[in-house]
């Protein structure tokens, strides 16, 4: 074979790779708000991200409380589609105001988090300010941000 005909090859063979790696991703992200919604019936959930061209990208999803007290706060960071999410237990118990006061707390060092916490945020005042969301299954959102 020619050596275009080898890097034609290749090429498709890091595409498939590819493709594999985020389908992956995706159902790692689906499992975990499968379970996130699962365990908490009650309350909000937010989902920010924010996407790095050349850094990593971010996605955050928080869990609060009917009165706003963040029950469960989780992060994945990275550029890789083996990354996992990660709890961040120090923001757990605090109020969404605190949090949304101070959000550069989550991510020192790491400007992406304070964004996607920024607006996950959003996303859980979107919900409850809806006509008909109340804390319960029924207010429980994770649309897209």
């Amino acid at each position: 074979m020619a050596i275009w005909q080898w890097g034609l090859l290749l090429l498709g063979l890091v595409w498939a790779l590819q493709s594999l790696g985020v389908w992956l991703q995706m159902r790692h992200y689906s499992d975990v708000l499968r379970g996130i919604t699962d365990k908490y019936n009650d309350g909000f959930v937010g989902a920010g991200n924010t996407r790095g061209r050349l850094s990593k990208g971010t996605i955050v999803l928080i869990v609060v409380t009917p009165d706003l007290i963040v029950r469960r706060l989780i992060i994945m960071n990275g550029r890789s589609v083996f990354t996992k999410f990660k709890r961040h237990e120090p923001s757990e118990g605090k109020t969404l105001d605190q949090l949304r006061s101070n959000p550069l707390i989550l991510g020192e060092g790491e400007p992406g988090v304070a964004e996607a916490v920024k607006r996950a945020i959003e996303q859980i005042d979107r919900t409850r300010s809806e006509p008909g969301r109340q804390p319960g299954l029924s207010g429980l959102s994770a649309a897209s941000a």
